[in-house]
């Protein structure tokens, strides 16, 4: 029987060339690039692999801004249009 990929794992290093997959949720792209900011943090990547892994954080930064991006205007909209700003209770 064949075992479902487990999210929680550890995200490969970025191939050249390779086409990764949009990720399903902010959660697991903001995941992602934590993993990828510690791993070119750690200083002992080859150039190329460093540079494509910029370039993958690159892609998980954008599809994260664009998701929060959507969030804001559907709490706007839920808002009646106005953006309040978070009251601690």
């Amino acid at each position: 029987m064949s075992k479902a990929p487990d999210s929680s794992a550890k995200t490969a290093p970025v191939a050249r060339g390779q086409a990764l997959p949009v990720p399903a949720s902010y959660e697991l792209a903001l995941s992602e690039l934590e993993q990828l900011v510690a791993a070119m943090e750690g200083g002992q990547l080859p150039l190329d692999q460093l540079l494509d892994n910029y370039r993958r954080g690159a892609e998980l930064l954008g599809f994260c801004r664009e998701r929060l991006v959507a969030v804001e205007q559907q709490v706007k909209l839920l808002d009646a249009g106005e953006l309040k700003l978070w009251e601690d209770s």
